[in-house]
This record gives C-alpha cells, structure tokens and sequence, in this order.
C-alpha cells in the first residue's frame, strides 16, 4: 500500500525526502510533482527498480523513453556525452524549465541502458522534484502519469492518483494539483534542436 506524503514546494521538507531517497535506494517507486505532470519515478542505479517501472509501462527497458530527472546540470556528464557550447546555451537558458531535452548518451549509462544511443533529460523546476535528486545522489528514471481518460491526458489530482496506483508504487507526494499539460521534448541530438513534442515549455529556443 503506498503512502501519502502531503509536502509543499515552497516549504520543502528535507528529512521526508531524505526518507523516500533511502527507501529509492532499496527499490522503491515514487510518484512525484514536478513542473508540468506528476511522475512516476525511482533510482537509476536500481535495476530492479527500473525493470518494475518498465513492466507497469508494459515496455521493455532498454526500448523504454525514460526522463532522466536530474537536479542541476552538473549531472549532464555523468550520463551524456561531451556537447558543444551552442547546445549547453540551450540547456542553460531553458533549465530549470518544462523541457526534456534529447541528447547523446555516453559509456556510463547503467547496465539496463547500455544499447540507448540518446537520453532525455529533465530538471524540473519544482523545489520536490529537484530536492529528491538531491537527496537521492543521483538522476531519477521517470515517466509521466496517464490516464485513461479521452479528454485528460494526465491525473491531475493526488489523491485520486494514490488511490489508482496504491497498489503499485511505495509513496505518492501529494503537492497539490499537478498540472495537465506535459513537458515539452525536443531533440539536440540533430545539426538544428527538432520538435519532438510540444508541451508546456516555449518552442521558441
């Protein structure tokens, strides 16, 4: 049964996520705010964490587009390759921010993730999101919430989100209402940034 944890973005409480972060070490999944949907999160280096998300997402991992949440830029070399000046320009002006950004992968990627050639990463603006990473040490593999609804996309309210996935996950961080619009996904991969998906970030890089 997963547990309900009430917290506020502009007052975080760093010793429940310190909390959650030790229990994400051991395997635990956690639903969590960001700035544009709730996620569906857990520790990168826990593969049997990661391959638990996967099969709820009824994906294989290593075919899975995961987010890799990360707290600042400092993460970016740990798991992507060496990028030019022009593309760090971009991640620096539009992050934090509603954006995942596609870029090259590199050798350091986890065991689970080595035949990916790109990563997507996040770093949300939400004081949650980012202080879990922090508290974790690490980037968090996360995916959004859907729902089944025709006309909405994503749940937007905890409480019906932890009654849905109680079964599923270990925590759900209840900030309030999430938003119902996803991050925006463009690809730096390519010689100019490709529009995957439009979503709450500006297109105008």
């Amino acid at each position: 049964m997963a547990e309900l944890i009430k917290l506020y973005e502009d007052k975080t409480d760093q010793k429940q996520l310190n909390r959650i972060a030790k229990a994400m070490r051991d395997g635990a999944l956690v639903i969590y705010p960001t700035d544009t949907v709730y996620g569906l999160g857990c520790d990168i280096t826990n593969k049997a964490a990661v391959e638990k998300i996967a099969r709820i997402r009824n994906v294989k991992p290593e075919k899975a587009n995961f987010s890799f949440i990360c707290e600042d830029l400092s993460n970016l070399s740990d798991y992507t390759a060496q990028i030019d000046s022009a593309t760090f320009k971009i991640l620096k002006r539009n992050l934090p921010g509603p954006y995942t950004f596609v870029l090259p992968g590199n050798n350091n990627l986890p065991g689970i993730f080595k035949k990916k050639k790109t990563v997507g990463i996040r770093v949300p603006a939400n004081n949650i999101a980012t202080g879990l990473v922090k508290a974790l040490g690490n980037p968090i593999i996360s995916t959004s919430i859907k729902d089944e609804d025709e006309v909405l996309e994503y749940t937007t309210d905890p409480s019906l989100i932890a009654e849905k996935w109680d079964h599923l996950v270990d925590f759900v961080i209840d900030a309030g209402y999430g938003g119902n619009v996803g991050s925006t996904v463009i690809d730096l991969t390519t010689p100019e940034p490709t529009l995957i998906r439009e979503g709450k970030g500006s297109i105008d890089l």
